[in-house]
């Protein structure tokens, strides 16, 4: 039998254990830096998260990155610096996390949902592109699960005047079809460091982009509209009168030091980590394949230039077997399976997003599954999956 044959020798795991669908991979490191900026006296935001920036930056190729407190802060900011506001619509694909689209009610739009690639689960320019109209002025594009659409090729068919923003919170580390980066794009990208994510800082986000006055402008918004922020305004000889210069409404939506310490050891420990996701994701890729081919993975799941930040299967409708069924042995088995996700646009909130029936949304939301991936799970670990979702499917 193969190497990666689920019947190996049983994972020497106690039945009341538990793994969970994404943990993060800190390490004496991490505490290290943490305890570094403890004692530094300063926790807020500061020099540490200007380094962290720029080494992002350095990393995805991208002349500016902005920390912020959250990737929907990230989007959200990002709408705004392009005027999104009353009367405007922006594309996005319904089969997201929420705050793809709960960014755009925030700034009094409407968000307009198109389908997806029932393969990838990813927005296409087709689908897209069908869905634009005279009111249109940014299109959320979402690099699900950590497959980067092409968002060049989008470029080249959209209408010039709409802006194209990345939802990347799954895809940082994930490559174009060019070979690029995510985040080097040109566009405004948006990434995610929240605890399960591929760099996770506990909580956070950023904004990556080429614009100087952009990135000027989202420095400023993160803190309430000042022109400087908190470090400045404490250390800086001539920052006294600060206040006088607020001239804009801004927000909340500011970094940490204590954070950014976090990210840059991930930073430094990302190849490792992104080799592991790898690893774990062969694993199922190769099980799958050969044990169960009538569940299928995400397209190019396994391939280089996908993030792995998720690993999405779809139990398929015709089949005699469920997911909701599926997904609920799973868990009574110990295996932290989740959903990602279900459709936004079926849900009251959104009921007047002005969206037509989306079939591959509906036919992928009812059959997605998610399996435990993360750079702490262990090879035993996924191969304990492995077994438990054969056991539970035949």
């Amino acid at each position: 039998m193969g190497k990666d044959s689920v019947s190996e020798k049983k994972p020497k795991l106690m039945k009341k254990s538990y793994i969970p669908f994404g943990r993060p991979d800190y390490g004496r490191e991490e505490i290290q830096a943490v305890t570094r900026i403890l004692r530094s006296g300063w926790i807020g935001m500061g020099s540490e998260t200007i380094k962290f920036e720029k080494e992002l930056a350095r990393r995805i190729h991208a002349p500016h990155v902005v920390a912020v407190g959250s990737c929907t802060a990230a989007m959200m900011l990002s709408l705004h610096v392009f005027g999104v506001g009353k009367g405007d619509e922006v594309i996005c694909p319904s089969l997201t996390w929420c705050s793809t689209a709960n960014v755009v009610l925030y700034q009094g739009a409407r968000p307009v949902f198109c389908d997806i690639d029932p393969t990838t689960f990813c927005v296409t320019p087709g689908s897209i592109l069908e869905k634009v109209t005279p009111r249109t002025k940014a299109v959320m594009v979402v690099h699900f699960g950590g497959f980067a659409v092409d968002v060049l090729r989008l470029r080249l068919v959209l209408p010039k005047h709409i802006a194209i923003i990345e939802d990347a919170a799954h895809a940082f580390g994930a490559r174009y079809p060019n070979g690029e980066l995510v985040g080097s794009s040109g566009n405004l990208v948006c990434f995610s460091f929240y605890a399960n994510k591929n760099l996770s800082t506990a909580e956070g986000g950023a904004v990556a982009l080429f614009d100087q006055k952009k990135a000027d402008k989202i420095r400023s918004l993160r803190q309430h509209g000042l022109p400087i922020d908190a470090w400045k305004r404490f250390t800086h000889p001539k920052a006294i009168l600060f206040s006088a210069a607020l001239k804009e409404l801004g927000y909340k939506a500011n970094y940490t030091d204590l954070q950014a310490a976090l990210g840059r050891v991930q930073l430094r420990r990302f190849s490792s980590m992104q080799s592991h996701r790898s690893k774990i994701a062969a694993v199922y890729g190769k099980f799958l394949k050969k044990n169960l081919p009538w569940v299928l993975p995400q397209a190019s799941v396994t391939c280089d230039r996908h993030a792995k930040h998720l690993f999405p299967i779809r139990i398929r409708k015709n089949s005699r077997i469920k997911r909701n069924w599926v997904l609920r042995e799973l868990r009574k088995k110990g295996i932290g399976a989740t959903v990602h996700y279900a459709p936004l646009h079926k849900m009251p909130l959104y009921e007047n997003s002005k969206t037509n029936n989306l079939p591959f949304t509906e036919e992928v939301g009812a059959e997605i599954l998610t399996l435990p991936i993360s750079a702490s799970i262990q090879r035993r670990e996924a191969i304990w999956v492995c077994k438990k979702l054969m056991e539970v499917l035949k």
